[in-house]
């Protein structure tokens, strides 16, 4: 299940939209036995870089609602969440996330990719736009892959 997941669950734990760093390692390693507290840090790096979280003075603050996610009773994360993924990748999670099947996204963006003739990320990111689903944060990723396949 998503990253979005793992990271809500301790910031509806708390019914907080901010955290200490420590509180957060807290809650994901000891609280819930996701992962152990390195692995809790490394996710978290995870979810900053990939925008779900943000450093605040006091901590770290969610960038989306947590109340809008459903923690299932029986979710436990998967460790390749703290692997960090292609804006493709973030792309599809979206989409399937807002209830695209996952083989019709990849084969449509696919076909996207070979009529348009640019990146998987590029193509991802013009399909989602295409569907309605906003994937803003995505697109600077996908502009700095089109970029680098010119300088090729």
């Amino acid at each position: 299940m998503s990253l979005r997941v793992a990271i809500a669950a301790p910031f509806i734990q708390n019914g907080s939209r901010q955290l200490q760093e420590n509180e957060l390692v807290v809650a994901l390693s000891l609280d819930r036995d996701w992962f152990s507290p390195d692995q809790s840090k490394r996710l978290i790096d995870v979810a900053t870089r990939e925008g779900l979280l943000e450093p605040v003075d006091d901590g770290l603050e969610v960038t989306f609602d947590p109340a809008d996610v459903t923690v299932p009773d029986e979710f436990v994360p998967d460790e390749d969440l703290l692997q960090e993924r292609s804006a493709f990748e973030r792309v599809l999670d979206t989409l399937v996330a807002e209830g695209v099947e996952k083989h019709e996204a990849v084969g449509a963006i696919n076909t996207l990719q070979q009529e348009l003739g640019v990146t998987i990320e590029t193509a991802a990111v013009v399909y989602a736009r295409r569907e309605g689903i906003d994937v803003t944060d995505l697109v600077p990723v996908a502009r700095a892959a089109l970029n680098d396949g010119e300088a090729s």
